[in-house]
């Protein structure tokens, strides 16, 4: 029988808060300069986060609440940070979004932005994007998508020009996951918008000089032009609705990017998993091969190949291994999924998100291979993920998931698999590849390997042979 947990008080959380997720996405679109309405400490956590996991620099502005911006509102700070934004960096896109302490007042940021932009009655001005990411209706992966969907609703059906016949969503996942859709895409000869991509602006080479705003991104003319595409496809299966209040925030129904572009110009929306594993990833090929009318590549059909063959020269090792799973809660349904197909025992699914729907989405994506007695926790703390591991003597023998569970696992002497965000304590977070095939390879050796690394360690002999 399975476990439904929720978290009430929470401590150590299993997220992070709304506008990190929303600063992400911005930073996929060219040319944008993230704002925060907020206090500046709001800024500087998320910068640090980010910074530790990507390895790159990060810009953000923040409107600087003080005491009395707090009580008397903080039209006058927006103004002064949208002005030096542009007096200083010059983008094309200012992307806001806000935080706890702008969403408790009840400031009012479109109106801001009305305002500001009927003051300075000038063309040149830059596109201004608004998210409202409070962290208490929702966790960064939420604040991710909620950016997404904001992006689109204030650039989509701007465009003058046929756009490209595909809008891919691509999720939060890596930059270098990012490239390996682009390849995959090309291969089938789609021409597609990705969105949102940092894969060059959270992943970028040395500079000799600094940019202030790094090159890359989903264009925005291309982005203006996502209401004219023949079908959107979206990765993933809960997407921004994990907040509090599910599907619903400030009395009004939320959409994700894709359903957003199917109400408002009939772009249709197609949606599969996050492409981790033989089943997901043959369920997004399928899709990918339908929207094309062409076959699959001969090159992911062997990919396809020697991924099964892996499976066999591994499943040994992984078969009847018990695994604890957390993170984002599309990322925990694909992980999930992963390890049952390989022949591991998913025994707790845990996650931040607060959907009520991860439970009910793992038993139709792992059918008959959903393990009835598993305990699947949502808007849970690491605390309460270390409580539900004793407590129901779960005897795991590794977790998979970011690096802030790295302490649980060091107290169960069990390896632990970096996978999402953040990964704060091991460098190249931002080249992990787990989508496809190829990424799903990546993932399984990297399994194998951490169980007979831990086994070889633990052995009073030391084998070298296993």
């Amino acid at each position: 029988m399975a476990f439904h947990l929720s978290n009430m008080g929470t401590v150590n959380a299993c997220k992070q808060c709304a506008p990190l997720g929303a600063c992400i996405a911005f930073k996929g679109i060219e040319g944008a300069l993230p704002m925060l309405h907020g206090s500046q400490g709001c800024a500087t956590y998320i910068r640090r986060y980010v910074i530790s996991h990507f390895r790159e620099p990060m810009d953000i502005a923040s409107s600087n609440f003080s005491e009395e911006t707090t009580i008397f509102g903080g039209n006058r700070n927006f103004n002064t940070g949208i002005d030096n934004i542009i007096s200083q960096y010059h983008p094309k896109v200012i992307a806001i979004a806000s935080t706890c302490l702008s969403e408790t007042i009840g400031e009012d940021v479109q109106r801001l932005i009305y305002e500001y932009q009927m003051t300075h009655n000038d063309s040149s001005l830059p596109k201004m994007i608004f998210a409202s990411t409070p962290s208490y209706q929702g966790t960064h992966y939420e604040g991710f998508h909620e950016a997404v969907f904001a992006a689109v609703k204030v650039l989509a059906g701007t465009g003058e020009t046929p756009g490209k016949p595909v809008n891919l969503f691509s999720n939060f996942i890596s930059p270098e996951d990012i490239r390996h859709l682009k390849e995959i895409i090309a291969d089938f000869g789609i021409d597609a918008m990705i969105f949102p991509d940092y894969s060059d602006t959270l992943d970028s080479t040395s500079w000799k000089t600094y940019f202030r705003i790094p090159e890359g991104g989903t264009p925005i003319e291309v982005l203006k032009r996502s209401g004219m595409a023949n079908v959107s496809v979206e990765l993933g299966y809960i997407l921004n609705a994990g907040g509090r209040n599910g599907r619903i925030k400030n009395n009004a129904i939320i959409q994700s990017a894709g359903e957003y572009l199917q109400s408002k110009f009939n772009v249709v929306c197609r949606r599969t998993g996050l492409p981790v594993g033989i089943e997901e990833t043959d369920r997004f090929f399928h899709l990918l091969a339908e929207i094309s009318g062409k076959p699959v590549p001969e090159k992911y059909l062997r990919q396809r190949g020697r991924l099964v063959d892996l499976y066999i020269d591994g499943h040994k090792y992984v078969s009847g291994k018990k695994a604890v799973i957390y993170g984002e809660e599309d990322r925990v349904i694909a992980l999930a999924a992963f390890a049952a197909e390989i022949g591991m025992k998913p025994v707790l699914c845990a996650t931040g998100g607060e959907s009520g729907q991860l439970q009910e989405t793992l038993r139709k994506v792992l059918g008959d291979l959903y393990p009835e007695n598993a305990v699947v926790g949502q808007g849970m703390s690491f605390e309460q993920i270390a409580a539900a591991i004793r407590e129901q003597d779960l005897k795991p023998d590794l977790l998979i998931g970011n690096s802030k569970g790295y302490y649980i696992a060091r107290e169960l002497n069990v390896p632990l698999i970096r996978t999402g965000f953040p990964i704060h304590d091991r460098i190249g977070a931002q080249h992990i590849k787990t989508l496809g095939y190829e990424g799903t390879s990546l993932l399984f050796e990297q399994t194998v390997n951490s169980l007979l690394e831990d086994q070889q360690r633990k052995s009073p002999v030391g084998y070298k042979y296993m």
